[in-house]
């Protein structure tokens, strides 16, 4: 069954879509009203989802349950990582995309986005798809299971573009969780286009600026 989400489409019959997962503790309706700022008129037509996650407890929350891609047991964000809500996250994000593909719009022509748990999902799903994927947007985020990236990634994506855009006084994921993750990505080869902010976690126009023109250049 695929997740409940927001969607919206730009112009009749999308030829391309963007899945974008919203932050811990937020829903699809996040990120919907970015669309407007976002969308160069120019653009093929696209169609935006944005997934809820499923509600689930969160262990640094005192167990309270809200929606969240998977559990989070300490601030480090390394400790014991939730590798069974992490898996199902993303066998959620490919059933998104097997739903898009039921609709016309093939992998190449999906664009994988997120924000903080959401991009760290992104990100795992993005690496492993096993069809090459139009590009990754990681927002404040990091790379979970980064050992066994290596292994479990699919070659199909190696060369897929990933922009990154991160706060530099972000207090929830710290600007060096994700300069370490740019890292560990690039020398497996990934290319990132790597982008900071003078902000905390969240999102800014300047970024909204970039990732606009990032986009165009994907769905030119």
């Amino acid at each position: 069954m695929t997740l409940p989400a927001v969607e919206h489409e730009t112009a009749a019959h999308p030829t391309h879509s963007i899945i974008w997962l919203h932050g811990l503790g937020a829903d699809g309706h996040d990120f919907a009203p970015i669309v407007p700022e976002l969308v160069d008129p120019a653009w093929p037509a696209l169609r935006f989802v944005f997934p809820h996650a499923p509600v689930r407890p969160v262990t640094i929350n005192n167990g309270m349950s809200m929606r969240a891609w998977y559990d989070i047991t300490g601030f480090d964000l390394t400790s014991r990582q939730d590798e069974a809500g992490i898996s199902a996250s993303v066998a959620a994000t490919e059933a998104l995309i097997a739903r898009e593909h039921e609709r016309g719009v093939p992998s190449e022509r999906i664009i994988l986005a997120g924000f903080s748990q959401g991009g760290a999902i992104a990100l795992s799903a993005g690496v492993r798809h096993a069809q090459k994927l139009a590009g990754i947007v990681a927002l404040s985020t990091y790379l979970p299971l980064s050992a066994t990236v290596a292994s479990e990634r699919h070659a199909a994506n190696a060369a897929t573009p990933i922009f990154w855009g991160h706060g530099t006084a972000d207090p929830v994921v710290v600007l060096q969780r994700g300069s370490d993750s740019r890292n560990a990505l690039q020398a497996l080869g990934y290319t990132v286009d790597w982008h900071t902010y003078p902000m905390a976690h969240a999102v800014c126009a300047e970024e909204i600026g970039d990732l606009r023109h990032w986009l165009g250049q994907r769905l030119a």
